[in-house]
């Protein structure tokens, strides 16, 4: 007897909804990036560094996924953003009927730049498609070197690597040659970017790269 589990039947409807968000988005001419990452690796910091750097030329938004708070998100608008938060009490990820919802509070009218900030979470988000264009993992050189080698799904799934704090690599045992042979060993079409969102050491290139995504 052919059985289905419910947590496929729940993926299946997820990527239903997330097929309308892409064709929602791309309608508006808006491309999506959905930015993953352990806790702490600073997500948030990168996408205040962005819209600094970019909100002038590009219209951003963000959606920011957190288990608590609208901390992030009052960040992202004193930078310059517009965005909208997301609280998922306990979930370890972001789902596509909750991005949908969001995107019914956001004005996408001026918007050409879309981030989903995923929960601090290197596990369960690279499962769920939420209507994204693209994917980015950022690591940071605080948290270990051994991340491609432990979560290779995420890592598989994604377009670009940030690896991020290079600040630190001073006081830190971290070898960023292996994290990048690890990481382009499990995707060979990874792009990869170093910087440090504290000093801007490579957020020059990092902003190239997103104004040299073609638009919708």
């Amino acid at each position: 007897m052919p059985k289905v589990t419910i947590a496929q039947k729940i993926l299946a409807v997820n990527e239903d909804i997330a097929q309308e968000i892409r064709q929602q988005l791309r309608a508006h001419g808006i491309r999506t990036i959905n930015l993953m990452s352990g806790p702490g690796a600073g997500k948030t910091t990168l996408l205040e560094q962005t819209i600094a750097r970019l909100h002038t030329r590009i219209g951003i938004g963000v959606i920011e996924g957190d288990i608590e708070t609208s901390a992030d998100a009052e960040r992202i608008e004193a930078a310059g953003g517009i965005s909208v938060q997301i609280n998922t009490r306990g979930a370890c990820h972001l789902e596509a009927h909750m991005v949908r919802d969001a995107l019914t509070q956001m004005d996408l009218a001026p918007l050409r730049l879309l981030f989903i900030e995923n929960i601090g979470n290197l596990v369960c988000p690279s499962a769920w498609d939420l209507g994204e264009d693209l994917r980015v993992v950022m690591v940071s050189t605080s948290e270990g070197d051994d991340k491609p080698a432990k979560y290779p799904e995420m890592f598989a799934s994604a377009q670009a690597l940030i690896i991020n704090k290079l600040d630190l690599l001073p006081y830190v045992d971290y070898d960023r040659e292996k994290v990048k042979r690890q990481a382009q060993a499990i995707n060979p079409d990874l792009t990869v970017f170093e910087v440090s969102c504290r000093t801007g050491t490579g957020l020059p290139a990092w902003c190239g790269w997103l104004k040299s995504l073609p638009p919708r």
